[in-house]
């Protein structure tokens, strides 16, 4: 079993910067995995932000066309966590953030984005207020 808990959210204005952090842990072998970022809003679908493969993998990264240039993930694999990294903070970027882990990949981590379903694990996500 592995556990994601994330943490980082809060109130900012917009222009503002947050960094969102999801720590994996659990007795599951998890080198290598997936690791997601997710955000839904009130009403809205799950948005997927990032992506980047984890934990003694190669690190590679993706952002979405949506947040690229404002967004960054990034990880440490000795601290077995992964950020996301959210600069230029706008009104619209309110909403829950989620970590999520595919557990062994077979193909590259950013084309787990367009199939949420295959995420093993989830975080309980972390709340993101932007206000004006």
């Amino acid at each position: 079993e592995v556990q994601l808990v994330e943490s980082g959210g809060g109130s900012v204005q917009a222009g503002g910067s947050l960094r969102l952090s999801c720590v994996v842990s659990g007795d599951t072998f998890y080198s290598g995995a997936c690791m997601g970022w997710f955000r839904q809003a009130p009403g809205k679908g799950r948005e997927a932000l990032a992506a980047v493969h984890s934990f003694s993998a190669d690190g590679t990264a993706y952002v979405a066309d949506s947040v690229k240039g404002r967004f960054t993930t990034s990880q440490d694999n000795a601290k077995n966590t992964v950020y996301l990294q959210m600069n230029t903070l706008k009104q619209e970027d309110s909403a829950m953030y989620y970590c999520a882990m595919v557990l062994s990949p077979t193909r590259p981590c950013s084309q787990y984005l367009e199939n949420q379903v295959l995420y093993n694990y989830w975080g309980q996500g972390t709340q993101v207020t932007v206000s004006s």
